[in-house]
C-alpha cells in the first residue's frame, strides 16, 4: 500500500524514526536540488508500520539514463524482511514512473548484526529481494554518544588525557563561541585547510551557506568555532540536527589550533551543548581512518557499523555508463586537486567520509 506525505509530515516522521537522518529530509532536498539533484519519494505501508525514502534523482547530460540515490534512507517504523520487501516494490514502481532510471542505492542507518539485522537477517532479505551490495557513499562506521546520561557522567566518558587537553586549551585561554551564517567564509577558511592538509574533497563556500540557509531557520544548524584570546578562530565545527539527533558532518582546525588543543575543547562543547539542548545522540559522522577513529574514540560513546550502501540495479547497460562516466568525473576532479583515493560523495547527493569534523 502506497502512502502519501506531505513535507512537514515527511520530516515529522523521519525526525521521530531511530535514527532519523537530516540526509533524509525536505531542507536536504532543497540543498541538492542547486546541484540538479531532484526528490522523489517512496512511502509504502508494511506489516511493521511505514517504511519510506526520500530518493534523489540526477540525469547527466549525455546520458539518458538517471541515477537514484537515497541518503541514508530508507527510514522505518518498524524494520522486518517484509519491510524490505514492501519498501522494494514500491521503490520500483515509483521510479518506473521517472523512466530510464539505471540504478537505486540505498544505504539505511542499520547496523551490522545489531538488533534490526541480528545475524544478518536484514541483509538476507536484501538479497532476496534483489539488492546488492554496492561502494559506499556514506560512512560505513561511526560514533555515537549517548547523551541522555548526565553531564558528569559525559565528561568521566572522555579519556584521561582527552579532558586534560579540554583543561589546557582552557587553560590557553580558548573559548567556544557560537556564531550565525555571517562567518561561514572564517568556517570555509578552516575546512578547506583541513581537507587540503587530509586530502579529501569539500564543495565550493557556496554549497555550505546552502546548507545553513536549509537548515538554520528551523533552529537544525549550530556553527561553533574555538577562538584564542584575540578572537581568532582556531577550530570550528557545523553541526546539523535531525529531531533529537545532532550530527558533525564538517569542521576541522588550523595548525595553531592543534598546537593549543583547541579542537578538544569544540568538540567537548558541542557535545555538552548539545545535551543542554535536549538532543538525546550526538553523532561524529565517520571513522575515515584509524587517526580520526583514535581522535573520536576519545570522547566516548560506542562505534557504529553500518550494513552499508545496496544497490538495486533497474537497468543494467545505464548502470555500467553512468558509473563509468563517474568515476571519470571523479578522477579528473581529484587530479585537478593533487588528490588521491576516496569517492566523492557529492557527486552522488550525499556527503560522504572525509577527514574533517575537527579530526
Amino acid at each position: 500500500m502506497t502512502v502519501s506525505l506531505d513535507d512537514a509530515t515527511w520530516d515529522d516522521f523521519v525526525a521521530r524514526s531511530e535514527p532519523g537522518s537530516y540526509l533524509q529530509t525536505t531542507p536536504w532536498a532543497r540543498v541538492k536540488a542547486v546541484n540538479g539533484w531532484r526528490a522523489v519519494r517512496v512511502t509504502a505501508g508494511s506489516p511493521g508500520g511505514l517504511v519510506g525514502a526520500q530518493i534523489l534523482v540526477r540525469r547527466p547530460r549525455l546520458l539518458p539514463w538517471g541515477f537514484a540515490y537515497a541518503p541514508r534512507g530508507p527510514v522505518a517504523s518498524r524494520w522486518t524482511a517484509a519491510t524490505a520487501e514492501s519498501f522494494t516494490e514500491a521503490a520500483r514502481r515509483r521510479l518506473a514512473e521517472e523512466g530510464w532510471i539505471a540504478t537505486l542505492r540505498i544505504d539505511p542507518e542499520i547496523e551490522r548484526d545489531g538488533l534490526l539485522d541480528p545475524g544478518g537477517e536484514l541483509r538476507a532479505a536484501l538479497r532476496r529481494a534483489g539488492w546488492r551490495e554496492a561502494p559506499a557513499v556514506q560512512p560505513t562506521t561511526t560514533r555515537v554518544i549517548d547523551l541522555r546520561a548526565d553531564e558528569s557522567a559525559l565528561w568521566a566518558d572522555l579519556r584521561k588525557k582527552w579532558r586534560q587537553y579540554v583543561n589546557r586549551a582552557r587553560s590557553a585561554g580558548i573559548r567556544i563561541v557560537e556564531a550565525e551564517g555571517d562567518r561561514i567564509a572564517d568556517f570555509y577558511r578552516i575546512y578547506r585547510e583541513t581537507a587540503t592538509r587530509a586530502g579529501f574533497l569539500i564543495r565550493t563556500e557556496q554549497a555550505y551557506r546552502d546548507v545553513w540557509a536549509a537548515f538554520r531557520p528551523a533552529g537544525g544548524a549550530r556553527l561553533l568555532f574555538a577562538e584564542d584570546a584575540d578572537g581568532f578562530p582556531q577550530a570550528t565545527l557545523f553541526l546539523v540536527r535531525c529531531g533529537p539527533r545532532v550530527v558533525e558532518p564538517y569542521g576541522g582546525m588550523t595548525a595553531a589550533g592543534a598546537e593549543s588543543r583547541a579542537n578538544y575543547l569544540l568538540k567537548w562543547e558541542a557535545i555538552r551543548s548539545s545535551r543542554e539542548q535536549a538532543a538525546t545522540s550526538y553523532d561524529l559522522w565517520g571513522l575515515a581512518h584509524p587517526g580520526i577513529a583514535h581522535f573520536k574514540s576519545g570522547f566516548g560513546g560506542r562505534e557504529i557499523r553500518y550494513v552499508g550502501a545496496w544497490d538495486l540495479v533497474l537497468n543494467l547497460l545505464g548502470r555500467s555508463v553512468y558509473e563509468a562516466g563517474q568515476a571519470l568525473r571523479v578522477r579528473v576532479a581529484r587530479r585537478r586537486h593533487g588528490l588521491r583515493g576516496a569517492v566523492d560523495a557529492a557527486a552522488f547527493g550525499g556527503e560522504g567520509v572525509d577527514g574533517g569534523a575537527g579530526g
